[in-house]
């Protein structure tokens, strides 16, 4: 296929075809893609139907609000929406979404209602599905695959690989720092999928959740019980502001000041929606931004008060 013309759904897959060198193949994208710079000007052909908006228990009881009326309505459970006479304006050979979360994004179901009236088109549609690092990787292969060249994506694996590994060798023999990260504020739900591996990549052991399993909602018991030296908040889709905001909330929790990581002043917040919520290659920023949270006498603090910021 030469010159195949790409629609991503999902902004770590516009970041992935950047990161490939073919941005200049993206003809559409969701109403989230904002990264590199210069995406935006692309026309957006989603849109979500719960607005991003208010607090976490505000967020949390919209979501579900919205699928309960929608389950009673007898209609295909969603919170986003895809303007199908402007996808098939852009005549995409290849559209990219995902099957790992129907909060997170356009989902695969969501695309497949979008184009099953499609008739003598033929599309491409790339759907990624990230549990762990690997799968990420595997995912940069497979929209590599679909743009039309394998090598390209081998290359970028290899050079995400690479600057983990030199992440690795930089705390090995460290004794790794106890971890809580968060990706819910209310109600609490611990970072599950790759968050668990970039923790240990970083120096770290998770105490909330297992590598490669979904988020799990926690109660503050769990967290306390874990005895965190560092506890990181990085609420999905927030960016850094709204997710200090939010980890200030904490403060209330019972027996708050006995954490070890509020008494050593090790209480983060982080840039979850352009960060750790994307599972493509900022994915490996993230990894020296836990670096920096595990062992600042290690790790540079290049992302301070842009990825984090200490919550006092």
């Amino acid at each position: 296929m030469a010159d195949p013309r790409v629609v991503s759904l999902i902004p770590s897959a516009t970041e992935i075809v950047a990161a490939l060198g073919y941005a200049d193949r993206l003809v559409g994208r969701s109403h989230e893609c904002d990264f590199p710079a210069g995406v935006e000007v692309l026309p957006s052909v989603t849109r979500a139907l719960v607005a991003n908006a208010g607090t976490s228990r505000e967020i949390h009881e919209k979501i579900g609000e919205a699928w309960r009326a929608q389950s009673e309505a007898g209609r295909a459970l969603s919170i986003y929406e895809v303007d199908r006479a402007a996808l098939r304006a852009l005549e995409p050979d290849v559209i990219i979404t995902q099957s790992q979360c129907e909060v997170c994004a356009v989902s695969l179901a969501d695309v497949e209602r979008a184009v099953c009236d499609w008739a003598g088109r033929d599309v491409a549609i790339v759907s990624c599905e990230p549990h762990g690092w690997a799968d990420v990787l595997d995912d940069v292969r497979q929209v590599a695959a679909a743009i039309g060249d394998a090598a390209v994506g081998e290359r970028l694996v290899g050079q995400m690989g690479a600057a983990v590994a030199g992440y690795r060798e930089r705390v090995a023999g460290r004794k790794p720092v106890r971890v809580a990260s968060l990706e819910w504020l209310d109600p609490l739900m611990g970072a599950g999928n790759w968050v668990p591996e970039l923790v240990s990549m970083a120096g770290g052991v998770e105490r909330l959740a297992e590598a490669g399993a979904h988020s799990g909602w926690v109660e503050w018991e769990q967290v306390a019980a874990g005895r965190p030296e560092v506890l990181v908040c990085l609420p999905c889709g927030f960016d850094l502001g709204r997710a200090a905001a939010e980890a200030a909330r904490l403060r209330d929790m019972p027996g708050w000041g006995d954490l070890p990581a509020v008494r050593a002043g090790r209480v983060y917040a982080v840039d979850g929606h352009q960060y750790f919520n994307r599972p493509g290659p900022r994915l490996v920023d993230s990894v020296h931004t836990l670096g920096e949270l595990f062992h600042p006498d290690v790790f540079e603090p290049v992302h301070e008060g842009e990825a984090w910021r200490r919550i006092s």
